[in-house]
């Protein structure tokens, strides 16, 4: 596997705890040339050297898998400036989330390459508990499989749905609108997730969302654990009853909680691209429900 940073540079010390976890499951993983490049700004390395190590990396035939270093900010300037003959040409994994949400989905929406929304180097390996390994393990090996309330989720509003499965980091989606790389969110099954974001930010974010039609058509809802979206002195449920008032008159089933992403500890793996089911009630559960890599 090749790690790489596509945004933000980590700290040297979370990044060799990382490898050190990715060699210990078994994984070979190799740092791309430019990947602990510190600088300029808050970035890991130009973007002409982030790009180096993307394309070096699906183009390297002994990678079967990239994953990011961290997220943090920078992606989107590689998003003009991405080869795509090239990787059509070498198509793989790339685990990711945060920044990379728009990374990922523009390969997946003009490529048809599933987004792998799950841990990194630098934000989960490094951690004693930060990597759910069951759904990553099946997601790279092609295997279908089901997250529910183990995984963090939880039922906000009844009902059943499927259809392709779809989304990543909410503030990033939102700074796509009105961009050449809008997600394409009609008829999807949808996933959005954040971290530090207040009720009333999230309230903002999802009016934006639909104002721009971008939650028209969507079949289904699933919420990550939207870790440390709360506001000082507010009761814990706030930003439940912000996101059910945001969404009323959406006839969708929601749900919450899982986590995938910017989340407490064992961060889920999910695909995007792939078809999935939501059932929301009792027993709320989201099924992966067929394989984006070759088993």
């Amino acid at each position: 596997m090749s790690v790489i940073s596509p945004a933000s540079f980590a700290i040297p010390d979370r990044i060799d705890r990382g490898m050190e976890q990715l060699r210990q499951l078994g994984y070979s993983p190799r740092l791309g040339a430019n990947a602990q490049v510190r600088g300029p700004l808050f970035f890991a390395g130009s973007p002409q050297q982030r790009l180096e190590d993307l394309h070096t990396a699906f183009a390297d035939p002994e990678t079967a898998f990239v994953a990011a270093v961290r997220g943090g900010y920078g992606s989107n300037y590689l998003l003009d400036a991405i080869d795509p003959s090239l990787i059509e040409r070498h198509p793989k994994p790339l685990l990711a989330y945060s920044d990379m949400t728009g990374l990922q989905l523009r390969l997946l929406d003009q490529l048809g390459l599933p987004a792998f929304h799950g841990p990194m180097v630098a934000a989960d390996f490094y951690l004693e508990e930060g990597v759910h390994l069951e759904s990553m393990q099946s997601a790279l090996a092609g295997r279908p499989y089901s997250v529910g309330p183990a995984e963090g989720l939880r039922t906000l509003k009844p009902g059943a749905a499927s259809g392709t499965l779809y989304g990543g980091c909410l503030s990033i989606l939102v700074s796509l609108i009105g961009t050449s790389w809008e997600p394409a969110t009609e008829n999807k099954l949808l996933f959005i997730e954040d971290v530090g974001a207040k009720p009333y930010q999230v309230d903002r974010m999802l009016w934006q969302l639909r104002q721009a039609g971008k939650l028209s058509g969507v079949r289904g809802l699933v919420f990550g654990e939207m870790l440390d979206c709360t506001s000082p002195g507010a009761p814990a449920y706030l930003l439940e009853d912000t996101i059910l008032s945001a969404l009323d008159g959406l006839d969708i089933p929601i749900a919450i909680g899982l986590r995938s992403g910017h989340v407490s500890r064992r961060n889920v793996t999910l695909i995007f691209g792939i078809e999935a089911e939501l059932r929301a009630g009792d027993e709320t559960q989201l099924a992966l429900l067929e394989p984006a890599v070759k088993a």
